[in-house]
């Protein structure tokens, strides 16, 4: 008996088309992930699988429940006080900024908790070398505790040298808790961090994923970037702690990014975060009610300019609040609006929000790096970047190494610095972390570093994106089909 092939074919294709449309209809979706997977279900039968296997798949919700399950910030009663505070008169230019924009910060009040910290002190770092001289000094300092959130923690000569810290902090008594995300931080393994949870410090990996062997979905990462010292000292923003945030890395040579230092009661809102998130990781040890206020929140009598708050988002929220944040500064713009950013792929309210900017006369700006680092993320970013061209919005690439700064400032007024990019993953996909700051001399001051990065950039006109050719545009479209997964 003969095989009869194209009966065998084509019941190969009706099962993997089955099996294609249960896979991604038996967990919640939204309508443009649902298409993007069954195209790639559907005419890439096994590559699909496998690719769903690290993309695809959600968070159990156990793990999600979790996130809320342990001790609450009992932040209520400020923010009621916040909300009090700001139906009263300005005073001060900050005030008047911060007043001007009250449905911002009503806005992060409401979705995130987020209270308003005033009277902080912020310092830029746009450089790893300058920003890991002050980390370690500070980290030298730290008397009581010290709390490290990663998305990466490699094992490399800044990891080594940052690790053996800590290790000689925890034999001082000093508190040290390290979260890391395992994906982020491949190749360092619980064994790194040995020596360190020997002498009494602990880290674990965000939610506490055995290994990357044994959970390797490329989705739900910790992507937030935290250190918090003695509860009084504060960092955010784009840098990771490894070697190529130091510019060590050939691939990328320079590394430019962007890292704030935060002085104030701003550093709360770290604080809330990271021990929200230990107490959803940590197997032991966790932070009880009691202990949360006096020990970890200590009174400051810091007397800076900055307001800020710290908004935080991630898959356990439905509310998208940093993407939220985003489009509300976007559409608050009336002179201009610049962003820089690694990865460009806006879903369309974020789309939507950026051509009404530009089309209203709003100079709006991004800055994406001239180099990949990941060819389907790099290939849908161009795709928008040469679509938002031809409506008005300017594009930079910026030349001098690779550029991972993740910040958005509009009118001298408001800015963002924080770990989200602007693409779909760190809108619904990732756990993130920013601030966002009220204040005009930090807003002036990451407009004037924008500046200064477009001496080092090239501004993409929509004549030179047409110019390119035929098959670098299938790519670039063909990714941005595949945007909603990326």
């Amino acid at each position: 008996m003969t095989l009869d092939w194209s009966t065998i074919f084509n019941a190969i294709v009706v099962i993997n088309a089955i099996f294609a449309v249960i896979t991604v209809f038996r967990e919640k979706r939204d309508i443009a992930a649902i298409w993007a997977w069954l195209l790639v279900l559907v005419f890439l039968p096994l590559v699909g699988f496998i690719a769903y296997a690290f993309l695809g798949r959600k968070l159990p919700k156990n793990r999600l429940f979790k996130l809320h399950k342990h001790v609450q910030m009992q932040l209520d009663e400020r923010l009621r006080e916040q909300r009090r505070q700001l139906g009263h008169d300005a005073k001060t230019p900050a005030d008047e900024i911060v007043s001007k924009n009250r449905n911002a910060v009503d806005m992060f009040m409401t979705t995130d908790s987020a209270f308003l910290s005033r009277q902080n002190k912020v310092h830029i770092f746009t450089n790893g070398n300058d920003l890991f001289h002050r980390v370690i000094e500070d980290i030298e300092n730290a008397k009581k505790s010290i709390h490290i959130e990663f998305y990466t923690f490699y094992n490399d000569q800044i990891g080594n040298e940052i690790r053996d810290l800590l290790i000689k902090k925890a034999k001082e008594g000093v508190e040290v808790r390290v979260i890391y995300d395992s994906w982020g931080s491949m190749g360092t393994t619980r064994k790194f961090f040995k020596p360190l949870n020997d002498v009494g410090g602990h880290a674990y990996p965000f939610l506490n994923t055995r290994s990357v062997l044994l959970d390797f979905r490329i989705n739900f990462r910790d992507h937030r970037k935290i250190i918090v010292i003695d509860g009084m000292i504060g960092y955010t923003g784009g840098f990771n702690i490894g070697d190529q945030y130091l510019g060590r890395k050939k691939k990328f040579g320079n590394w430019r990014d962007t890292h704030i230092r935060i002085i104030g009661s701003g550093v709360f809102g770290l604080q809330a975060r990271f021990i929200l998130d230990w107490n959803a990781t940590s197997p032991r040890g966790q932070v009880d009610e009691d202990e949360v206020q006096p020990k970890y929140f200590p009174v400051t009598t810091t007397k800076g300019n900055v307001n800020m708050q710290i908004v935080s988002s991630g898959p356990d929220s439905d509310l998208q609040q940093i993407k939220m944040g985003y489009i509300k500064l976007i559409t608050m713009a009336t002179n201009y609006c610049w962003i820089q950013s690694p990865y460009l792929i806006p879903d369309d309210s974020v789309l939507d929000a950026l051509r009404i900017a530009a089309m209203s006369g709003v100079d709006v700006r991004i800055m994406i790096p001239s180099m990949p680092d990941h060819p389907f993320v790099y290939r849908a970013t161009q795709y928008y970047a040469r679509q938002l061209a031809e409506e008005g919005v300017k594009i930079y690439y910026y030349g001098k190494g690779f550029i991972h700064a993740k910040t958005m400032v509009i009118d001298d007024e408001i800015a963002s610095v924080g770990s989200a990019n602007l693409d779909y993953r760190s809108f619904k996909i990732n756990f993130e972390i920013n601030a966002f700051i009220y204040d005009q001399k930090f807003a002036v001051d990451l407009r004037n570093i924008f500046f200064n990065d477009m001496t080092e950039s090239e501004r993409q006109t929509p004549e030179m994106f047409a110019q390119q050719s035929l098959w670098l545009k299938f790519k670039q479209t063909f990714s941005r089909l595949l945007s909603p997964i990326l």
